[in-house]
């Protein structure tokens, strides 16, 4: 069975493909983070797999297991979250990372019927490594399935992105998460709405927060703490945070890009206390806050910051200078007073 929840938009399509024996070759699967992509990627390696033939996966026959474990061989997983040569983590996608798992999906499956290649962050790919996964998808090789995961399908190449069917997971309705939190991970009614709210409809944020106790909301805390400082101090302070971030990022890229989603869910908060619509707001526990910090800005400059921090995270993606993106984004803040 399929183990994502909120996304059968997706999975009524998907099931047609895979009874009829047609899979598409390549998908897309877009998305926040955190809404569900890796396990979607996961269960559709394991549906053209299953022993019990195409369709939901069964989850419980040795294929899927195997999947599921991380130890199919045909199964294969391109990411930056793995050291390179020097032990440093990589933060780009290189074109030797594609070509090595090209040359194994052009054999034979072994142990199954698909190989299964994940790209995760597609967007981290390189030009030239991008290009060479191109010439796979325009001529693909049968029993090969292809998935990008990536939250931002506009840093594709658009001849990338025209050769693969597109997946948009949704964030899942608030409602529903706060039922599958009470009913399935015994979360008590008041701590289900808050981490629904929190999460904006990413399910896997919520298990996370669950399962790491107050470690994520700790990290939340720190930085909402951080931008506020920052948010009051002068340039040096400013340029000193960005040097810092884009340090962290050439060691952990998705640890920076969370902070600026972060940041980017701040300012809407603050855009919508400002247009009246506070009943919508996320972060509820800091209302006091983005009140006060509302009544100082206009509503031009918000928008105009939200639309920076988006810029800001699609130059990351683009493989910019870090710290230079990240310092005109500081350039770009404005002011906030104090609290007195």
């Amino acid at each position: 069975m399929w183990q994502i929840y909120g996304q059968d938009h997706l999975l009524t399509h998907l099931e047609a493909s895979l009874k009829q024996g047609r899979p598409g070759h390549a998908y897309m699967l877009v998305g926040p983070p955190n809404v569900g992509k890796m396990t979607l990627a996961i269960n559709l390696a394991q549906a053209v797999n299953c022993l019990q033939g195409m369709g939901p996966p069964c989850g419980s026959c040795v294929q899927c297991t195997r999947i599921e474990q991380g130890q199919h061989a045909d199964v294969r997983i391109v990411t930056i979250n793995m050291p390179d040569d020097e032990g440093s983590n990589r933060t780009v996608i290189r074109i030797e990372d594609i070509r090595d798992v090209l040359r194994q999906v052009y054999l034979n499956p072994f142990e199954g019927a698909y190989s299964v290649v994940l790209i995760d962050p597609a967007e981290s790919m390189r030009e030239d490594a991008a290009n060479a996964l191109l010439k796979t998808l325009e001529e693909p090789p049968p029993q090969v399935l292809i998935l990008l995961i990536t939250t931002n399908e506009e840093a594709l190449l658009p001849t990338i992105r025209s050769r693969c069917r597109s997946l948009q997971l949704l964030p899942l309705n608030k409602n529903l998460m706060v039922d599958k939190l009470i009913s399935e991970h015994d979360t008590q009614p008041e701590e289900a709405e808050r981490l629904a709210r929190l999460s904006r409809g990413c399910f896997g944020w919520a298990l996370t927060a669950l399962a790491e106790g107050s470690g994520l909301l700790h990290q939340r805390e720190e930085e909402l703490d951080r931008l506020a400082l920052v948010s009051q101090s002068g340039m040096d302070s400013r340029f000193t945070l960005a040097n810092e971030m884009a340090t962290l990022f050439y060691q952990d890229r998705s640890a920076t890009k969370e902070s600026l989603y972060q940041w980017l869910r701040w300012w809407r908060d603050l855009l919508l206390i400002k247009e009246g619509a506070e009943e919508y707001v996320h972060n509820t526990d800091r209302s006091a806050q983005l009140r006060s910090q509302a009544t100082q800005l206009t509503t031009g400059q918000i928008v105009g910051f939200i639309k920076r921090v988006l810029d800001t995270l699609e130059a990351l993606d683009r493989n910019a200078s870090a710290r230079l993106a990240l310092e005109v984004l500081m350039l770009d803040m404005p002011l906030a007073a104090a609290p007195s």
